[in-house]
């Protein structure tokens, strides 16, 4: 498992501290409006939008504000018209970032990313700029005592992941694009409860970074991250060990 996934999971970690500020709530009810508009609101029959309510569950949002969100997504309740993007941009080091964006105000979202970039001494690019570095996978991740390494490996690696990998408390699966709902399905008829399960832009080639070059860039991605119209932060650079032990002991 990189560096990096190892970086993500510490970060999760300390997700309650966003999550008390309202920012991961209104990124996930973004999510959802979108993924109705999309494909309707049945989850049965939308996958993005059951991945979506998955993960608000888990973040702990009302079921309220779930139903609304899904109704301005249908278009019962009146909402904000939002449009997806897609933004890349480099860092230092030449470290590749692909943004997944949600606004409705696409010249102020493109100011304020390109301001960020800025600041952190990188800069936004041009499309198809840093998507070539990377490929979109299938992750799920469970709690490491809900399953068995023998048990994952039966089940999801039998309904066609392609990698398990136990991270500190969690174990880690990623799976082809179009696998995903197949791999979690059989995870939960396997009797077997799933936290997270996303669509992720997976670098083909990651760069190990450390010193001072990793804080910046962990700097920059957090940055990036705050942003209430950036959805997700993706990049192709890793921790070196020693800029994981650091990280670890302040979490």
């Amino acid at each position: 498992m990189s560096g990096h996934s190892k970086w993500s999971t510490i970060k999760r970690k300390k997700g309650a501290i966003d999550a008390a500020r309202g920012r991961i709530w209104t990124k996930v009810l973004k999510e959802i409006t979108i993924a109705a508009r999309g494909g309707g609101g049945d989850p049965g029959g939308n996958p993005r939008l059951r991945r979506a309510i998955d993960l608000a569950k888990t973040n702990n949002v009302p079921s309220d504000n779930i139903a609304r969100a899904i109704k301005k997504g249908t278009g019962e309740l009146e909402g904000v018209s939002y449009e997806e993007l897609t933004y890349e941009g480099v860092g230092p080091d030449g470290v590749l970032f692909v943004l997944d964006v949600v606004t409705d105000n696409r010249n102020r979202t493109a100011a304020e990313i390109r301001k960020v970039f800025d600041k952190h001494g990188g800069q936004l690019g041009s499309g198809g700029s840093a998507a070539w570095a990377f490929e979109e996978k299938g992750v799920i991740r469970l709690a490491a005592e809900r399953a068995t390494e023998e048990q994952l490996f039966e089940v999801a690696v039998g309904a066609g992941a392609e990698d398990l990998q136990r991270v500190s408390d969690q174990w880690v699966i990623t799976t082809p694009r179009d696998d995903l709902d197949a791999v979690r399905a059989a995870l939960e008829r396997a009797g077997i409860e799933v936290g997270d399960a996303r669509l992720e832009k997976i670098a083909k080639t990651p760069k190990t970074i450390s010193g001072g070059s990793a804080e910046t860039l962990m700097s920059l991605s957090e940055a990036l991250e705050e942003h209430d119209d950036v959805q997700n932060v993706f990049s192709d650079f890793e921790l070196s060990d020693d800029a994981l032990a650091v990280l670890e002991e302040g979490a």
